[in-house]
C-alpha cells in the first residue's frame, strides 16, 4: 500500500495512535519528505505551532514545528507565518533540561477546545536530522523548547492530558470525558 500524503488529516484524541510510541524513520525518502510537507500544511491550517506525525495517524519520529521568536504570544494573537520558517524534525532526541521547571498554558491540535498548564524545563537541547538527512543540535529556551518538548511527547505517546497540573486536570475533566465519549 502507498502512501498518499494529501490525504492526511489531523486525527482527535482518543485515536489509539496518539498513545503508540513512535518507530524511528529508517531512511529519509521522498514520501517522507511529502508527509513533512503536508504536516506542514496541516499545522498552519489549524493555526498550531507543531504537528507530530502521530498525530496524522503515523507511527513516526517526526514532528513539525513552526514557533514565532517571541515568548509572550496569546490567543488573539494572529501569528505571522510567512516571517516564521517551518522545521522538520526526523528521530529527534532530547537532552540538556535546564532552568526553572515552568508553568504554561499548552493547547493541542488533537485535542481540541482544551488547555491546561503543563510543567516543563525552560531550556532544552534536541539533536535531530532534517528533511536532507543533515543531523543537527540547537539548544532554545521558551516557547520554542516547551514545543520541542510537547512534539517529542507526542513521539513517546505522552499527551498534554497526562502532563497537567492537578488544577488543570480537575477544570478539564467533563470536557476530557466527553472527548472519550466521541463528544
Amino acid at each position: 500500500m502507498t502512501l498518499d500524503p494529501s490525504q492526511l488529516q489531523i486525527v482527535e484524541f482518543p485515536d489509539p495512535v496518539l498513545r503508540v510510541r513512535a518507530e524511528p524513520v529508517a531512511e529519509i525518502t521522498a514520501e517522507v519528505r511529502a508527509v513533512a510537507q503536508r504536516m506542514i500544511e496541516l499545522m498552519d491550517q489549524a493555526q498550531g505551532i507543531g504537528l507530530a506525525a502521530p498525530q496524522v495517524g503515523l507511527s513516526w519520529r517526526m514532528f513539525v514545528t513552526r514557533v514565532p521568536e517571541a515568548d509572550d504570544l496569546d490567543d488573539d494573537t494572529p501569528l505571522d507565518r510567512s516571517a516564521i520558517r517551518p522545521m522538520v524534525y526526523i528521530n529527534p532526541a532530547l537532552s540538556a533540561p535546564q532552568g526553572p521547571i515552568e508553568p504554561f498554558s499548552e493547547g493541542c491540535l488533537s485535542i481540541p477546545g482544551i488547555r491546561g498548564d503543563v510543567l516543563r524545563p525552560h531550556s532544552i537541547t534536541i539533536e535531530a536530522q532534517d528533511v536532507e538527512g543533515e543531523t543537527s543540535t540547537q539548544t532554545a529556551s521558551g516557547l520554542p523548547a516547551r514545543c520541542w518538548q510537547h512534539e517529542f511527547d507526542h513521539l513517546e505517546g505522552v499527551l498534554i492530558l497526562d502532563r497537567f497540573t492537578q488544577m488543570s486536570r480537575l477544570r478539564n475533566r467533563a470536557a476530557i470525558r466527553s472527548l472519550e465519549r466521541g463528544r
